[in-house]
């Protein structure tokens, strides 16, 4: 059984978790009606002729509140929505802060779950998850009354990895991401796998970016190499977001726990902070989580990423 163990409060990841996250609901939404209450629900997604579930988390709603941010979160390779949600226990941070947190899932078979269709890297002839993801947004910020101006996305391994892809191609969109285990700057540049390939992400405008990464990783190693969806090194990927971020050179790294650094870059162009939580015990994990990953490494407990995403996340809107 998974064990739960104390967060530790340092300054930039003070703030406590919520209350448990309501019953699950079976209630599904229609489109254009704001009628999904609090707790756990699923709506209903169409795409290219096919409907897609999409598992949601509703927080409390205050009265005159208005509408709610929206968080995606998407699921590494081989897992599911409802994995995601569980793995990361994200819904409590929801409610302690009244955010929708989505949780869609890729549409090609692996393992016991799926993966995502990352441009330029999984194989041709998928579902086109960018545009299928631009397609949840357009009906959880009909359907359930989400801020179009409050859109996020973060996601684990793969699911970071497409989180990246969706700050490239749909900077329009979304305000913020912060991808876990995954964060990339387009794929590797076939002349230099060591490098992204500057034609393969150029996003119109900057997008803030907060990323999360262990040095122990061995699935997306932090110094670069592992499999040809990945090779290029993380600082690497945070260099190359900080260039498209129009951020000044010369980034600062300083501590944050006894093995937590946080780098971050000046200046960037409106306020598009760039930045990572690197973790020098930390495994290929999701830095918080109540669940150890089996074979993954180290889970870090000493600064909780659903609590410092949503920090990053509220000082951004489009």
């Amino acid at each position: 059984m998974p064990i739960r163990t104390a967060l530790a409060t340092t300054a930039p990841a003070a703030a406590a978790l919520g209350a448990a996250p309501l019953p699950v609901t079976d209630a599904v939404t229609a489109p254009g009606r704001c009628t999904a209450g609090a707790g756990d629900t699923t709506v209903q997604v169409p795409f290219d002729g096919t409907e897609y579930a999409v598992r949601v988390h509703v927080p409390p709603r205050r009265p005159g509140g208005g509408p709610l941010p929206l968080v995606l979160t998407l699921h590494g390779s081989q897992n599911t929505g409802q994995g995601q949600l569980t793995y990361t226990d994200v819904a409590r941070t929801a409610d302690a802060h009244g955010f929708i947190v989505a949780a869609p899932e890729g549409a090609v078979p692996s393992g016991v779950g799926f993966i995502w269709n990352v441009p330029q890297v999984t194989p041709a002839g998928t579902r086109d998850d960018v545009a299928y993801l631009s397609r949840v947004i357009d009906t959880l910020t009909g359907t359930l009354c989400a801020d179009p101006a409050r859109v996020y996305a973060t996601g684990y391994s793969g699911g970071g990895r497409m989180a990246s892809a969706l700050a490239c191609a749909l900077p329009g969109r979304l305000a913020a991401v912060a991808p876990v285990a995954g964060l990339r700057a387009g794929r590797p540049d076939p002349a230099d796998e060591r490098l992204p390939d500057p034609a393969s992400c150029r996003p119109a405008k900057p997008v803030p970016v907060l990323a999360f990464h262990g040095q122990q990783d061995r699935t997306n190693p932090y110094d670069g190499g592992g499999s040809a969806a990945w090779r290029y090194p993380v600082p690497v990927a945070l260099s190359r977001w900080a260039e498209l971020n129009g951020c000044r050179p010369g980034a600062t790294t300083t501590p944050v726990t006894g093995h937590v650094t946080l780098t971050t870059y000046p200046g960037c162009h409106g306020g598009a902070e760039t930045a990572l939580y690197t973790v020098a015990d930390g495994g290929h994990t999701w830095p918080g989580s109540p669940y150890e990953s089996e074979g993954n490494g180290t889970t870090t407990r000493e600064i909780d990423a659903n609590t410092l995403m949503w920090q990053f996340f509220r000082r951004h809107h489009r």
